[in-house]
């Protein structure tokens, strides 16, 4: 079904906007202070293409790392970036989701394409420290994270 799902997406408006993520991905790639901005949309490109058995996570939920000295510069310099990325190509690419989710959801055969175009649409306005993971292994680490958060809880 997956598969199915995504051949249809990449060719209606699957293939086009991952176009935008890598011509993003291309602007950024020319200067050597926009690399991260270039990961993360080739990253999201990927995502865009074929979207469906993908998800999104944070960084952190996948390498466990809490805060420290390096996480927290890291941080502040992803934030920077990703609104670097807002006011350049998020918002383009944020309004193009929203369009073709609208369009999607027309139809009751469009509803889950027009729901992977809302997903899709607010991680395009915030791309920097997220990566791409297959459905379980997003399961499987926000399962980690809340049972982590949990015993903090537990132990207070």
């Amino acid at each position: 079904m997956r598969l199915a799902g995504n051949v249809i997406w990449f060719v209606f408006g699957g293939a086009f906007t991952a176009l935008l993520w890598l011509l993003g991905a291309a602007v950024f790639a020319l200067s050597i202070v926009g690399l991260p901005l270039t990961r993360a949309a080739i990253e999201m490109a990927k995502l865009s293409a074929f979207p469906f058995g993908k998800d999104v996570v944070h960084v952190r939920e996948l390498d466990g790392k809490g805060l420290t000295p390096t996480t927290a510069v890291t941080g502040t310099v992803g934030f920077v970036f990703n609104v670097l990325w807002l006011l350049t190509f998020g918002l383009a690419l944020c309004l193009s989701y929203l369009v073709l989710g609208v369009i999607y959801c027309v139809t009751i055969i469009g509803i889950p394409f027009g729901l992977q175009c809302f997903k899709l649409a607010g991680i395009s306005l915030w791309p920097v420290g997220r990566r791409v993971v297959s459905l379980e292994l997003a399961q499987a680490a926000r399962r980690h994270t809340a049972e982590e958060r949990y015993a903090r809880y537990r132990g207070r």
